[in-house]
């Protein structure tokens, strides 16, 4: 959906609606969408250069996400711009850049002033940027929660994470299912982690499993195969059948994986 509402965009000569659409795309994990990013820059950069914050604030995104180093200086100009001119998505990215010190020196009380400024204009990714910086739990779990109002599973996750450290689990593992369900890796190990062990519920090993499975197909996460070792362990200390692992696979979508699982601890003996 988002490929074609961006090409229909570029086709009119609506730079910044393609823009907007192909980095949608991106973000949801389409290849494609982050190549036909990077080629709209071509029709960004004369509309930034004239004046426009939006298109200096989008053609400071792309170039900092899908371009190389070489692309730095000219992220730094235009996020520069964009949150010179006041605008949310320009402040949020010149913060970041501020805060990881990329192509600046690092600040980070500068940095927190911007991620204010775009919070306040309803930046929903800069409200998970400063809940991150602010000293105050309080004020960082509104943030957070303000954040999920618009779907961002990281403030969901982020969020779970505030409410376990107050040993409020029930609902911590509400938002680790919010944000597993809008696809967290992280969160989605939190939750698995959460039904193996009991906490926020009682323990229900194949929804553990379930989620083990899950983070899988999300090499964005964790990276180094934990959940799938930690369902093996299960499997493996009697905690789960082979039945059970199946009715895993079949709600984590991916019965494949679930038959690979009881491949690899039963073999061709599965009880």
């Amino acid at each position: 959906m988002h490929l074609d509402e961006g090409r229909k965009a570029a086709e009119a000569g609506d730079w910044v609606a393609a823009g907007h659409a192909f980095v949608r795309a991106a973000m949801e994990g389409s290849a494609e969408g982050a190549e036909l990013a990077t080629q709209v820059t071509v029709g960004l950069v004369p509309e930034a250069d004239a004046g426009s914050a939006e298109a200096a604030a989008l053609l400071a995104g792309i170039y900092l996400e899908y371009f190389d180093e070489s692309a730095l200086p000219d992220a730094v100009r235009y996020a520069r711009a964009a949150a010179g001119a006041g605008h949310p998505a320009g402040q949020r990215t010149y913060g970041y850049m501020l805060l990881e010190g990329i192509g600046v020196e690092e600040d980070h009380d500068r940095a927190a002033e911007l991620f204010r400024a775009a919070a306040d204009a309803g930046d929903a990714y800069a409200c998970v940027n400063l809940a991150q910086l602010v000293d105050d739990p309080d004020e960082s779990r509104h943030l957070l929660e303000t954040a999920t109002r618009d779907g961002i599973a990281l403030a969901g996750a982020l969020l779970a994470d505030h409410l376990s450290e107050l040993d409020r689990d029930e609902e911590a593992l509400t938002w680790y299912l919010w944000s597993a369900d809008r696809g967290h890796p992280g969160a989605m190990h939190a939750a698995a982690c959460c039904y193996r062990d009991g906490f926020g519920t009682e323990p229900d090993p194949v929804r553990a499993v379930r989620w083990f499975l899950a983070t899988l197909a999300h090499d964005e996460g964790d990276g180094d195969g934990d959940g799938i070792h930690e369902a093996i362990q299960m499997a493996r200390s009697g905690a789960v059948d082979a039945d059970q692992i199946r009715e895993a696979g079949r709600l984590a979508g991916d019965p494949g994986a679930a038959e690979a699982l009881i491949g690899t601890v039963w073999g061709g003996d599965a009880p």
